[in-house]
């Protein structure tokens, strides 16, 4: 069990370095993939398992989920962040889940004064009580850690910003995992809501879903990461792989937040739905 009382009670300026923490890009797929006994998830426990077997799990968790956009940045900053149900038209045996993970509110402190807004001197906004945690990031943090003892802390997205600036937070970031935070961002590689199919088999996708997968997975495997903001040449390859660019935009802060020295591995891989990509990515 992790002892979230000493950790809470000691500033996080005066935290000891740990071994650098992996980083994680997500592909959450459907809300239901929360509780189905699908390979999605059962992939999702295997890799909580392994983090929790390192010789130092994480201290914290900072998400990074495609479903919460704001003007500017924010984090939670709340004890007890609540748990989000934000969608429609399932069961309601997903409407009952709850994920209790505490906030760390010292945590989201020192992170917000040590990150800077791009483009101004501002430092991370401090959401005490508005936000909470929604499906981006419960929904795959609940199969990986179930317990719910490492606190979870979720960062906003400002989707009116250039793909650069996203990149640039997540350069900002990386030096977090020197200090025992998994940083996870929550999206999906390709996600299309209006072309997808419900009979579609997981190998199976369109040609341009296909392809804006490919040419990701090729960036990343290459560790040519900066390329990544580049999504956009990809003209209407792009435009159909993303209509809005929320569940892309995570992948930028996780890449940003690489070193060199970081290798890639992918898991996951495959489609639901013929248009959502269920490629992740783990650096270490």
């Amino acid at each position: 069990m992790l002892d979230t009382a000493s950790l809470a009670a000691t500033p996080w300026s005066d935290l000891p370095a740990t071994e650098r923490m992996p980083v994680l890009f997500v592909g959450h797929g459907s809300p239901m993939n929360a509780i189905e006994d699908n390979r999605w998830r059962q992939r999702w426990q295997a890799l909580g398992h392994e983090l929790l077997a390192r010789a130092q799990p994480p201290r914290l968790i900072l998400c990074i989920s495609a479903h919460w956009l704001t003007p500017g940045w924010r984090l939670t900053a709340m004890a007890q962040p609540r748990t989000i149900h934000d969608f429609g038209g399932f069961p309601q045996a997903l409407f009952d889940q709850r994920y209790p993970a505490p906030g760390d509110p010292s945590a989201a402190r020192f992170i917000s004064q040590s990150v800077l807004q791009p483009g101004s001197s501002l430092p991370l906004a401090l959401d005490e009580g508005e936000w909470g945690l929604d499906h981006g990031a419960w929904s795959i943090l609940k199969p990986m850690f179930p317990a719910a003892d490492i606190p979870v802390i979720q960062l906003s997205m400002d989707d009116s910003r250039p793909a650069t600036e996203h990149f640039a937070i997540g350069r900002q970031l990386a030096p977090l995992r020197e200090r025992g935070v998994l940083i996870v961002g929550s999206g999906n590689v390709v996600h299309n809501l209006r072309t997808m199919r419900r009979d579609a088999a997981d190998n199976q996708a369109y040609d341009w879903a296909i392809e804006f997968d490919r040419v990701t997975a090729e960036h990343i495997a290459q560790k040519r990461l900066p390329s990544l903001c580049d999504f956009q040449q990809l003209g209407a390859v792009a435009q159909m792989a993303h209509p809005s660019w929320e569940h892309y935009l995570p992948l930028l802060y996780a890449a940003g937040a690489v070193s060199e020295d970081d290798e890639p591995s992918f898991f996951n891989e495959g489609f639901q739905g013929a248009s959502i990509s269920m490629r992740s990515v783990m650096w270490r």
